[in-house]
């Protein structure tokens, strides 16, 4: 069954664009062993979603997908280095959406054509490489992880809500928001209430959704946070109001990191009633003290096989958060005695949940509440 999907799909190809597009007109249905590899342009004009199956996108050139009709895949893997997918019109995935090299782009003028993660579909493997470059829609999904960014970085942000989405969307932008190019108004950095003190012209995310929700976004070495602030836990989440028209103060729900790179949270708001959010300096900081970083390495050497605080001993009622890099929350313990040994103990969205956490930098908030200190540094993971 594949050759014969092969020989059909090459004959278009050939015969009616020669080898510039793949039109489908509703003769290409994806069976569930079957992989189709895109190397061309993709114009669909006729419904494309009883599909299953793999559908790659492959190749050092930009392709594209147009059409009147949106494909629906189940799973889909990018392997375009250097290179990328645009869309033209939206792409529906239902199961797995694999980034291995190579972006998918959408036109950030125009946030109706869109990559789409439905309900039950996930996202993988993305980084710096790969990622969606543009807007990337949800649908009925209570808690995601929009892998958003530029064409050169990866710029995350987690959306966590009260309850399911019937529909949300993410997309970043490394521009000021003084003069964003796609948006038809200034989001003006002077107008702003007083508890905002100053905020990035260097980057905004647009967050769409209906429900009360949190964000987590990150800041890196490109991010300049030091134009803004003197110490990272000064950091906060801003929004642009629609109708006031200003920077409000979303929250600064436990900064973590330092200049170069860390994370922050906002307290609860409706992302649709605001245009952008970006990282501002609040009026009042939160104190904080120094630990020591340390390394986790569950070899089973017996050393440093668990995360150990000696200082959490001085107060038995204590509490232990650690986040990943993008600010994702991945371990929580009250009365913490030495738990934690890589693995997470958080239900998000924790890739590879049995087989540890990925090795790296992760960022740690200690409570001694008996002390009434709280206390936040690094450690390193590694297997």
């Amino acid at each position: 069954m594949k050759n014969i999907h092969y020989f059909i799909l090459v004959l278009l190809t050939t015969s009616t664009f020669a080898q510039s597009a793949l039109y489908n007109s509703g003769s290409i249905r994806i069976h569930d062993t079957a992989t189709l590899g895109f190397h061309t342009n993709l114009i669909n004009n006729a419904t494309f979603d009883q599909n299953l199956g793999t559908v790659g996108f492959y190749g050092p050139t930009v392709t594209s997908v147009s059409g009147a009709f949106i494909p629906v895949f189940y799973d889909i893997e990018i392997f375009k280095p250097l290179s990328a997918v645009d869309l033209e019109t939206s792409i529906d995935v239902t199961n797995a959406l694999n980034f291995i090299d190579g972006d998918i782009r959408t036109f950030r003028n125009n946030p109706i054509e869109n990559m789409i993660v439905s309900p039950d579909a996930f996202t993988t493997g993305e980084s710096d490489l790969s990622k969606v470059d543009g807007y990337l829609s949800i649908k009925q999904k209570q808690n995601f992880f929009f892998t958003v960014g530029d064409a050169s970085y990866i710029r995350p942000l987690t959306l966590n809500s009260e309850s399911e989405n019937p529909e949300a969307k993410c997309a970043y932008f490394y521009e000021d928001p003084n003069i964003p190019t796609t948006f038809n108004t200034s989001f003006n950095t002077n107008s702003r209430e007083k508890e905002v003190r100053a905020l990035s012209t260097t980057e905004f995310w647009d967050i769409d959704g209906s429900l009360p929700s949190t964000i987590s976004i990150s800041w890196n070495e490109r991010s300049a946070i030091s134009n803004i602030v003197d110490e990272y836990y000064q950091i906060g989440v801003a929004g642009w109001h629609r109708t006031a028209k200003k920077w409000i103060n979303l929250g600064s729900v436990n900064p973590i990191g330092d200049l170069n790179q860390g994370a922050v949270t906002s307290e609860t708001f409706v992302p649709n009633d605001y245009e952008a959010i970006t990282f501002a300096k609040m009026a009042i900081p939160t104190k904080l003290f120094k630990l020591n970083n340390y390394l986790v390495s569950n070899n089973g050497d017996g050393i440093n096989d668990f995360l150990y605080i000696p200082e959490l001993e001085e107060s038995p009622n204590n509490r232990i958060r650690i986040f990943d890099r993008n600010g994702l929350q991945v371990f929580e313990q009250n009365n913490y005695q030495n738990e934690f040994t890589g693995f997470s103990n958080m239900n998000n969205l924790v890739y590879q949940r049995n087989e540890g956490l990925p090795s790296g930098v992760y960022f740690y908030l200690a409570y001694l509440d008996d002390l009434q200190l709280e206390f936040q540094g690094f450690l390193y993971l590694t297997h």
